[in-house]
């Protein structure tokens, strides 16, 4: 735990770095960009077919009535559009994790490298493209477990569990490769997320509840969907923040572990060095006296 929670108030500290704020208006931009160049060419389409699909579900007509009967009919024209929004926060969040993993990760692990372990050996235990397609492949799983979830989000407590869990299996996925890819060998790498899977999942659950406290703006009320122009913009830049954080986590805790590794290799290798070849080495006794140095003899002329 005390490892985990001194990483914790290193990354903290380490997203005040200008380099870091500088990198994470990158994610944003293009996020902001895809979200609006979506909204523009899909929103009213999207929004017309769900309305097309409520209208024709049984159920969703029974609580239509039931809201009509208690005066709160206007409700009706906002479940569209709020549907809408709650089926692409998944997917913002998952795109915004992937951003910040692929534009941001590297620069990050390479800052607290250089100043934080400026010593370690640079093993290259995993490519960018490895990288890329484990983040992929990770990416798939956790959207399919999303989609497979969604009918047990109508139970109230469940819509509170579950998208953080996946969000947090899916951090830990990520960022604890990418933390390692550099620094580590591929088998320091497999040892580390085999020692440390249950401290790297916690901390990737507990960064997926981070990453899901801008979901509850659209929870507060069906008014602040005329907000959505203003609002998507800032729960996208609070996304990033909160996966540049949890990136910078998990560099922190990886690193610091593959250093506390490769010393107890160390000792374990000194350890196993015979004692015999540890004692100190005689010396070579001494030569002995060389004979004085006796002048050439000189030849007597004639």
């Amino acid at each position: 735990m005390k490892p985990m929670l001194d990483a914790f108030w290193r990354a903290a500290v380490y997203c005040m770095h200008p380099r870091v704020i500088a990198l994470s208006f990158l994610p944003l931009i293009l996020m902001v960009a895809l979200s609006f160049a979506l909204g523009f060419f899909f929103w009213e389409s999207a929004v017309a077919s769900v309305t097309a699909w409520l209208e024709a579900t049984e159920f969703v007509q029974s609580a239509m009535g039931w809201l009509e009967r208690v005066g709160m009919g206007a409700l009706r024209a906002a479940f569209g559009p709020l549907l809408v929004l709650v089926l692409a926060i998944p997917v913002i969040v998952v795109l915004c994790l992937l951003l910040v993993a692929l534009l941001m990760t590297p620069a990050m692990v390479d800052l607290v490298g250089k100043r934080r372990f400026p010593a370690m050996e640079r093993k290259q235990g995993g490519s960018l493209i490895v990288s890329v397609f484990w983040s992929l492949g990770s990416t798939l799983l956790a959207l399919f477990a999303l989609v497979a979830s969604m009918p047990l989000w109508l139970v109230p407590p469940l819509v509170l569990i579950l998208p953080p869990l996946i969000w947090g299996w899916l951090t830990y996925r990520v960022f604890a490769f990418d933390a390692l890819a550099v620094h580590a060998s591929a088998a320091e790498r497999k040892t580390l997320i085999r020692e440390h899977r249950g401290t790297l999942l916690l901390m990737g659950i507990l960064s997926g509840y981070l990453g899901a406290a801008p979901s509850v703006i659209w929870a507060s009320g069906a008014m602040l969907i005329a907000l959505a122009p203003l609002l998507i913009p800032v729960a996208i830049w609070i996304y990033t923040l909160v996966f540049a954080f949890a990136s910078l986590w998990f560099s922190h805790f990886a690193l610091a572990a593959l250093e506390r590794l490769r010393a107890a290799s160390a000792v374990e290798v000194l350890d196993a060095v015979p004692r015999d070849s540890l004692e100190r080495v005689e010396p070579l006794p001494d030569a002995p006296d060389a004979p004085p140095f006796l002048p050439p003899p000189t030849s007597s002329g004639s």
